[in-house]
C-alpha cells in the first residue's frame, strides 16, 4: 500500500512538473520562436501558449525599441584631424523568426556594425561638416545600418551623434578662429556706423549752413545739456570770427534805426547834427 501511494506521488509530481514547463506566458512586447526537435515550427504571439516539454523549445524575442550607446571610436577625419565620436543608436526587432535565425546574436552584431559604421562616415567628412552636418551623418549612418540589419529581422528607427571630443590644440585654434570672426563683425558694423554718421552730419551741416540761427540754437542746446552736469566752469568752443561780425551788423542796424548822432557844441553855440 506505501509503494502504491509513493508511485502516485512521483506521477503527480511528474505531471505537475510536466504541465508547468508546457504552459508558457508571452508578454505583451514579446513573440515567441517556436522550435520542435530543432526545427522551426512557427512563431507565437503574446498570451497564454502550450508546448511539448522536452520536444518544443520556445524562444522569447523582445519587439520593445533599444537604446544602444555606440562606444566613442577615435577617428580621423578628411582634413586629418582626431577626433573622438560617441553616438547612440535606436533599433526594434520588426522579424522575430529572422532575428533567431539569421545571426547567433542580434544585439552584438548591431554594436559591432554600428561602430564601424560611424568610423567609415565620419570619416568621409571634415571636422567643420562632422560639428555642422551632424543631421545628415545621422541619417548616412542610419541608411547603412538599415540595409546591413534587415536580413536579421531588425529595423533601425534612429542613430544620433551624442558627443565629439576635440583635441585641446584644436579647441584653442577654433577659440582664435571665432575670436578674429567676431572681431571681423566688430569692425564691420563699427565701419558701417562711421558711415552712416558721416552721411547724417553732412545733413546736418548743409540744414545749418541754409540757416544760420541753427548753429547758434544748437550751441545753445549744448549749453543746456552740459549745465545738467551743474559744473561751475564750462569751456565751450564757440564760433568767434562770425558772433563778432554779427555784433558788427547789430551795431551798424542799430545806428541806423536811431537816426544821426548830435554832435558837442563849441563855445556855448547850439549842438548841431552830424551825420552817423
Amino acid at each position: 500500500m506505501g509503494t502504491a501511494v509513493s508511485v502516485v506521488v512521483v506521477v503527480v509530481v511528474v505531471l505537475l512538473a510536466a504541465a508547468l514547463l508546457a504552459v508558457k506566458i508571452l508578454k505583451q512586447y514579446e513573440q515567441g520562436v517556436l522550435f520542435r526537435f530543432g526545427k522551426v515550427i512557427g512563431v507565437r504571439q503574446p498570451g497564454l501558449r502550450l508546448i511539448i516539454p522536452f520536444v518544443d523549445v520556445l524562444h522569447r524575442v523582445s519587439l520593445r525599441i533599444v537604446t544602444m550607446p555606440i562606444q566613442s571610436q577615435g577617428i580621423i577625419t578628411r582634413d586629418n584631424v582626431s577626433v573622438d565620436v560617441s553616438a547612440v543608436a535606436y533599433f526594434k526587432v520588426v522579424d522575430a523568426e529572422k532575428s533567431v535565425i539569421a545571426i547567433e546574436n542580434v544585439y552584438a552584431a548591431i554594436d559591432q556594425i554600428a561602430q564601424t559604421t560611424l568610423r567609415k562616415v565620419v570619416g568621409q567628412h571634415t571636422l567643420d561638416e562632422t560639428l555642422s552636418e551632424t543631421d545628415r551623418i545621422n541619417l548616412d549612418i542610419r541608411e547603412i545600418l538599415d540595409v546591413s540589419t534587415v536580413d536579421w529581422g531588425v529595423e533601425v528607427t534612429l542613430v544620433e551623434l551624442k558627443d565629439i571630443q576635440l583635441p585641446e590644440s584644436m579647441k584653442r585654434a577654433m577659440a582664435r578662429q571665432a575670436e578674429a570672426e567676431r572681431e571681423k563683425r566688430a569692425k564691420i558694423i563699427n565701419a558701417e556706423g562711421e558711415s552712416l554718421a558721416a552721411a547724417a552730419l553732412g545733413d546736418a551741416s548743409d540744414t545749418m549752413m541754409a540757416h544760420p540761427l541753427a548753429l547758434q540754437l544748437r550751441n545753445l542746446q549744448s549749453l543746456v545739456e552740459i549745465g545738467v552736469d551743474k559744473n561751475t566752469t564750462v569751456v565751450f568752443p564757440a564760433p568767434i570770427m562770425t558772433t563778432i561780425a554779427e555784433l558788427g551788423a547789430f551795431i551798424a542796424r542799430e545806428q541806423a534805426a536811431a537816426g544821426p548822432v548830435p554832435a558837442p557844441a563849441a563855445n556855448g553855440s547850439k549842438p548841431r547834427t552830424v551825420p552817423a
